[in-house]
């Protein structure tokens, strides 16, 4: 079979997982930015008990397997009164995952605006919230979206256990085409080959447009 008839028999099935696998990036990333924004100021909190329940929450999702945690999810918590259909976890895991690591990034980022930006607001009177908001986290922003951009990376391709938990996913997809067919190198070279259009033309783009949006509006283009 040539790869065009490969293309031409299997090619929807192809793309309907790629939408599934752009469909769970979306939705963990989002699960991703909100635990990491939460769990990075968490971190910087003067609190003892806040501080250290983000830290927990941070070294247990760092320090073990992404895999284990969707199994976790799936699996184990059902034994104890909490279902989650697979589609869901499948990007609450991923999420869950990343904002770890995300978490440490925007923490990172917010001590590393100089501190002469924390006095002038200071200075200005502004309360702790909104010195936040309007003078620390815009400045963070910056610092923070090129490991976001790899992190986002990560993300995507870390979709690709989803599969294991029967998500129809384009990895999904490729591994029932394989087992059918036993053509190999068509359904994973496919599968590569759109993992690496979705990093390359969608995310890597995007977050580079982003990053001049956000310099445009800091006044720095």
């Amino acid at each position: 079979m040539s790869y065009t008839e490969f293309l031409a028999q299997y090619g929807s099935r192809l793309l309907s997982g790629a939408v599934v696998t752009a469909e769970q990036t979306v939705l963990a990333s989002i699960i991703a930015v909100a635990i990491a924004l939460i769990m990075g100021l968490a971190r910087l909190s003067g609190n003892f008990l806040v501080r250290g329940a983000a830290t927990v929450y941070i070294e247990i999702f760092r320090g073990t397997s992404l895999l284990v945690q969707l199994y976790w999810i799936f699996f184990v918590l059902p034994l104890f009164g909490i279902t989650l259909e697979k589609f869901t976890a499948g990007f609450v895991a991923v999420g869950m995952n990343l904002g770890a690591y995300g978490a440490e990034v925007v923490r990172g980022a917010i001590q590393s605006v100089p501190r002469g930006q924390y006095e002038a607001s200071l200075a200005l009177n502004m309360s702790p919230a909104k010195r936040m908001r309007r003078i620390i986290l815009p400045q963070a922003i910056l610092i923070m979206l090129p490991p976001w951009g790899n992190l986002l990376i990560e993300l995507l391709k870390g979709t690709a256990l989803v599969a294991l938990i029967s998500v129809a996913d384009l990895m999904f997809q490729a591994k029932q085409i394989n087992g059918t067919t036993f053509l190999s190198a068509q359904a994973f070279g496919t599968a590569l080959i759109i993992y690496y259009v979705m990093a390359r033309l969608i995310i890597t783009p995007s977050m580079r447009g982003f990053e001049r949006f956000m310099m445009r509006k800091m006044g720095r283009a």
